[in-house]
């Protein structure tokens, strides 16, 4: 898969819904939530469209593996060592976009459970 043409992740990515992006990788884009949670909250998304965590990981193991190491880039350049990476993946676990997405989440107590 590619993209697909009524995904808003998609279409972030392809600069026709702008949006704060504070990180690009030849594989994933990373920008700050419309809604944040924590005073660091950015989206890592991959540049190919898959719906969610898993299939991603399935798909194409390096791209998601890059999107953990574009978080961290992400918390690093923001000024955080601890920070929380959450994959919300199906309906019942409140994903919203049905693009895989990681929110990194810092400069808060991020307590445990979350939440």
């Amino acid at each position: 898969m590619t993209a697909a043409p009524d995904c808003l992740f998609c279409k972030i990515v392809a600069g026709e819904i702008p949006a704060e992006v504070v990180h690009t990788t030849e594989r994933t884009v990373a920008f700050r939530d419309i809604n944040p949670q924590a005073p660091l909250h950015v989206l890592v998304v991959p540049r190919e469209h898959e719906p969610n965590a898993a299939a991603s990981a399935a798909a194409d193991p390096a791209t998601f593996a890059e999107i953990a190491t574009t978080a961290r880039s992400v918390a690093t350049a923001e000024g955080y060592d601890d920070y929380r990476l959450v994959f919300n993946t199906g309906a019942g676990a409140q994903q919203t976009v049905f693009h895989t997405h990681c929110h990194v989440l810092a400069g808060r107590d991020l307590t445990w459970p979350p939440g």
